[in-house]
């Protein structure tokens, strides 16, 4: 009795495989070479060093230094967006404030745990460091503007605007508007303000505490930013929810 082999490509060959490794460990190398030394510390010769490859070999994973950081930061963004993006979707739709507090702390649980990627993806420029024409991680930037208008979204209109919000599309970038007017085509300029404060607000305590600026004044940074998302949330009119 004859037999079919199927032949797939799920599992990768042994040398895929080892590729798919050194390429990993590569990316792990830059990350500590980032942690340990600030992002002038990222360099192929400096990575081939440490792993004990000469350069040669490295360039053939990466020809610059250059794509090295693209692959890099579109990892760690895609890596944050997902787990801010699963935390918010763990609650339901008719939950915004639960949303949001998620997200948030979805953002500073990511943050704490990769303090080299957070640098990386909001940190200081790389010198010389030029982005692609593509961007350095187009979907990921995408999804993330996406998900936080999303949640100012929840909230709109909120009473008593008043005229330091009366914003137009003029007022952000083109990539920017296009995407709130196709994501969320009821949306106000307006909103989009609002979506950048909302991310400031979030960004901004968990900035201080990646970079060593928070812990020297207070014992729990952690409570501190559930009540800075909080008094968010209430400031989006989701007192009842978030209290």
């Amino acid at each position: 009795m004859g037999y079919t082999v199927n032949v797939t490509n799920a599992t990768p060959t042994r040398r895929e495989q080892l590729r798919l490794d050194t390429t990993a460990e590569i990316k792990r190398v830059a990350l500590e070479l980032l942690t340990e030394g600030g992002p002038d510390a990222i360099s192929l010769r400096a990575i081939a060093r440490e792993m004990r490859m000469t350069a040669g070999a490295l360039y053939s994973y990466y020809a610059t230094r250059d794509d090295l950081i693209t692959a890099l930061t579109s990892d760690m963004y895609t890596s944050l967006v997902d787990e801010v993006e699963a935390a918010r979707d763990a609650h339901p739709a008719d939950a915004p404030a639960a949303r949001l507090l998620a997200w948030g702390e979805s953002f500073r649980a990511w943050a704490i745990a990769h303090p080299a990627g957070f640098r990386l993806v909001y940190g200081d420029p790389v010198r010389g460091y030029k982005v692609p024409e593509s961007g350095a991680a187009p979907e990921a930037a995408s999804r993330a503007c996406a998900g936080l208008t999303g949640l100012v979204a929840a909230a709109w209109p909120l009473k008593d605007q008043g005229r330091e919000d009366d914003y137009t599309w003029d007022d952000f970038d083109p990539g920017l508007a296009d995407l709130v007017k196709d994501k969320f085509p009821d949306l106000p300029p307006a909103a989009v303000a609002l979506a950048l404060r909302t991310w400031g607000r979030m960004h901004g305590l968990v900035a201080l505490e990646v970079y060593g600026h928070l812990r020297a004044q207070t014992k729990d940074p952690a409570r501190l930013y559930r009540a800075e998302l909080r008094d968010l949330a209430r400031s989006l009119g989701f007192e009842a929810e978030s209290d």
